[in-house]
């Protein structure tokens, strides 16, 4: 056994193996390290959304980063929401007011909407309450968006009737809903079968401009009145998934200023939402890139103009908020990045560990044979001494010849040792003083036998 792991105490072996120690870790970084994969339910098919996150994908790949994008598509957010409460998705698109997953938290706004109401200047709509039995222009919506009008009406002590619903005066309170296609608005107001126009959208873009747009261009002035939501805190509080959206004054136009002041109404988000057990490193990079990423991805689509971080005034009120904020994300937006300690430590530390274990056992092993070896070389020189015993004593030329072949491949062994360990002076010196007193006594003895044989004749 001794004889056969001697080949472990070589030189060229143990570099082998610290060669193989090496390659180990470096293995396991490079598996460690390689980009995190997220899934990512998108919805609605028929939206801005999958545009958007397809560009970001893109952008993402392209630029080598940590953090890839592996797409979910479904047709309605109520799916991707339910994606990412099942498990299905790390990360999801989300509007609130349809369903909010119980262990989902914002990273950011995708696109705020708002729900604008505007008549024109001769037949103006002034607040809720003088909506009642007036006929409300609708383009393309979706279930949720008259979700939401139902809600607000509703607070109004209004009620929301559509065209299956029968005629607009069949409730002295009620709101009945006309479908205009988006490029008749404009000869749905000339023509009188509507007296305003509800969208729910992101005000800043360009289908929002048009639409006010075309109410404008049959106004007498050039004026148009936009309906408010005075109450927002009130509507707030009693619909908490929807938030507060100002329209700045003059966003649709300078001169005449449109809308004249700032007009403060009511909405929903798309947002981009997290699993909460996501660790705040990889959310805090995934929001990073999302804002660093917005050029890139903006070449694809203009959706990415409307990202935005959530709004939120401290740490605790974003954690605590009724739709929260991820702390990855609040780490990103607060500049608490973490450093590659922070991010790698556990893997560093884990490395470590493991080289310094495997440091360990190879010395232990080295340590060992060489006790095994020391034991081999402390027996050449007991055994050289017992037959520098048996040579005094032998008489028999053969038993002579036995002993100095004996002593012979103890001399070879001990050459060998001296070859693969270079051992100190000390231990050779013994072991050449053994050899040397062994073949001298040897020698003598076969003189004598020499001798003895020669009397005899």
């Amino acid at each position: 056994m001794r004889t056969g792991l001697a080949w472990l105490l070589r030189k060229e072996t143990l570099l082998l193996a610290a060669a193989i120690a090496l390659a180990a870790g470096a293995g396991a970084a490079w598996y460690l390290l390689q980009a995190t994969v997220l899934t990512i339910a998108v919805a609605p098919r028929d939206g801005t959304e999958p545009e958007l996150i397809k560009a970001y994908a893109d952008a993402l790949e392209a630029g080598g980063e940590g953090v890839r994008l592996r797409i979910l598509p479904f047709d309605d957010v109520r799916e991707s929401a339910a994606a990412l409460q099942d498990g299905r998705a790390d990360l999801a698109v989300v509007r609130p007011d349809v369903l909010l997953p119980t262990n989902g938290l914002t990273l950011a706004i995708l696109r705020d909407q708002a729900m604008v109401i505007a008549s024109p200047d001769q037949a103006p709509v002034k607040g809720f309450p003088k909506l009642a039995g007036k006929r409300l222009g609708i383009a393309a919506h979706r279930d949720a968006d008259l979700s939401l009008l139902r809600n607000i009406l509703g607070y109004y002590g209004l009620a929301l009737e559509t065209a299956e619903a029968g005629g607009a005066a069949s409730r002295e309170r009620a709101v009945h809903l006309v479908p205009v296609n988006q490029e008749a608005v404009a000869a749905a107001f000339r023509e009188r079968r509507i007296d305003a126009f509800v969208s729910i959208i992101a005000p800043s873009a360009p289908k929002a401009l048009a639409l006010v747009g075309a109410v404008r261009s049959v106004a007498r002035n050039g004026r148009v009145e936009f309906v408010a939501v005075e109450d927002d805190g009130a509507v707030i509080e009693r619909f908490p998934r929807l938030q507060s959206v100002t329209v700045p004054g003059g966003l649709f136009g300078g001169d005449p200023k449109l809308p004249a002041d700032d007009v403060k109404t009511v909405g929903a988000s798309y947002r981009l939402m997290a699993r909460a057990s996501l660790s705040r490193v990889v959310a805090a990079d995934v929001t990073q890139q999302l804002f660093e990423k917005r050029t890139a991805a903006a070449r694809a689509t203009d959706a990415a103009e409307y990202v935005q971080a959530p709004a939120y005034d401290t740490t605790a009120a974003a954690t605590s908020a009724r739709i929260p904020i991820h702390p990855g994300a609040i780490d990103y937006y607060e500049r608490e990045q973490h450093g590659l300690v922070d991010r790698y430590g556990d893997t560093l530390y884990l490395l470590g560990a493991l080289a310094g274990g495997l440091v360990s056992v190879l010395a232990w092993i080295r340590q060992r044979l060489a006790g095994l070896r020391r034991e081999r070389i402390d027996e050449i020189v007991d055994r050289l001494i017992e037959v520098i015993g048996l040579a005094r004593a032998a008489r028999d030329p053969a038993q002579i010849e036995a002993l100095t072949a004996e002593v012979d491949a103890l001399a070879a062994d001990a050459v060998r040792f001296a070859r693969a360990r270079e051992p100190d002076a000390r231990t050779m010196s013994a072991v050449s003083i053994a050899i040397e007193t062994a073949r001298s006594t040897l020698a003598d003895g076969r003189r004598g036998a020499a001798r003895r044989g020669a009397a005899g004749r």
